[in-house]
């Protein structure tokens, strides 16, 4: 049985772990909910949505309780290494949000404390199971693409007003590190990447343009952001030797507005204008085209590997190196970034 403390209160807490934590109530139970003082003032009435979890300002509370076996780090990115350092030292498994931490290095001292403390450490890479992202894994699995050619990755908005003012180096590590990890999660670390990061309107001053090459064995996988795309492309786009795929653009999680009270799941049904399509020779040569209905998201699926890695000892998902690898990418495209003229 998993009984879980969350550090941290924001948005991502009430809208992509609590509510499927609430569908895993055999395994999962929450037991608190740590908010510093300060972050509660004016801030009471979202607690109420949540009778059954013990909301405190007192840290040492969570720490030194015995029943609670795993901690998760949700707060800005600066502090994701502090907690989860002392959760480890307190004996807490952690599961952090995503960036894991805010380099390569320190994502390693994580890593190395909790084998050191006989604990595990995983990072929340919820987009795995993006509802776009689990079609097109189930089209390129399904191998009837053949070999891989080229997979682009597009995750644009139109925001030229936002992309003008913005100033500043967290993009990369906020918006495309989930990209990045869905490449990874699919084909693996990639053997070489070219880096195209800067600013259209602040060159050398953000990071709001990003194109990653990233190149494998005879093919490449592109992982793209632009805040000046006013027609969309298609999100995923996928090539092989007998066939290609195109999954439409599905919409931004930011754009999502909710309605105040505790988010409930509810399965969406895509409408059909929105099937990715499907076109490939088969087996006899025939040339087929279809439409290829959208899987459902869940991104509950990281809590089912974390029970089963700490109660049956399974392998993690979201593997130590591969996590490693994306910071070092997002690492490195905010260097390039930054030196762009």
């Amino acid at each position: 049985m998993l009984t879980v403390a969350y550090i941290g209160f924001g948005n991502s807490v009430c809208e992509y772990h609590l509510p499927y934590v609430d569908e895993r109530k055999d395994f999962i139970k929450v037991k608190y909910i740590y908010r510093r003082e300060e972050d509660r003032v004016g801030d009471i009435e979202r607690e109420e949505w949540y009778p059954e979890i013990n909301f405190t300002s007192d840290l040492d509370q969570v720490m030194q309780d015995e029943n609670v076996n795993l901690i998760v780090v949700n707060t800005p990115n600066q502090f994701h290494t502090y907690y989860s350092k002392l959760a480890l030292n307190n004996g807490k498994n952690v599961l952090c949000e995503k960036p894991f931490a805010e380099t390569p290095q320190e994502a390693r001292e994580v890593f190395e404390l909790a084998k050191e403390k006989g604990l595990y450490a995983f990072s929340n890479q919820n987009r795995r199971y993006d509802a776009d992202m689990r079609t097109l894994r189930k089209v390129i699995e399904s191998d009837v693409l053949g070999d891989i050619v080229e997979v682009e990755s597009h995750y644009d908005y139109f925001r030229p007003e936002h992309a003008q003012n913005y100033i500043g180096f967290e993009k990369i590590s906020g918006v495309g590190v989930h990209p990045l990890d869905q490449i990874v999660s699919l084909f693996g670390v990639p053997k070489r990447v070219v880096y195209d990061c800067r600013s259209i309107a602040n060159p050398g001053k953000a990071d709001d343009y990003y194109d990653f090459d990233m190149f494998y064995n005879r093919f490449k996988a592109v992982v793209k952001t632009n805040y000046y795309v006013k027609l969309e492309y298609p999100r995923f786009i996928a090539h092989g030797t007998k066939g290609s795929f195109i999954m439409p653009q599905l919409g931004h999680n930011s754009d999502v507005i909710r309605k105040p009270g505790r988010i409930k799941l509810e399965k969406t049904e895509h409408p059909e204008d929105l099937w990715g399509t499907l076109s490939y020779i088969n087996e006899k040569g025939e040339d087929i085209t279809c439409k290829i209905p959208v899987e459902q998201n869940d991104y509950g699926q990281i809590y089912n590997n974390i029970n089963d890695v700490i109660e049956n000892g399974a392998e993690k998902i979201v593997k130590d190196e591969e996590i490693i690898a994306v910071l070092e990418i997002v690492e490195n495209g905010i260097q390039a970034a930054k030196e762009a003229e």
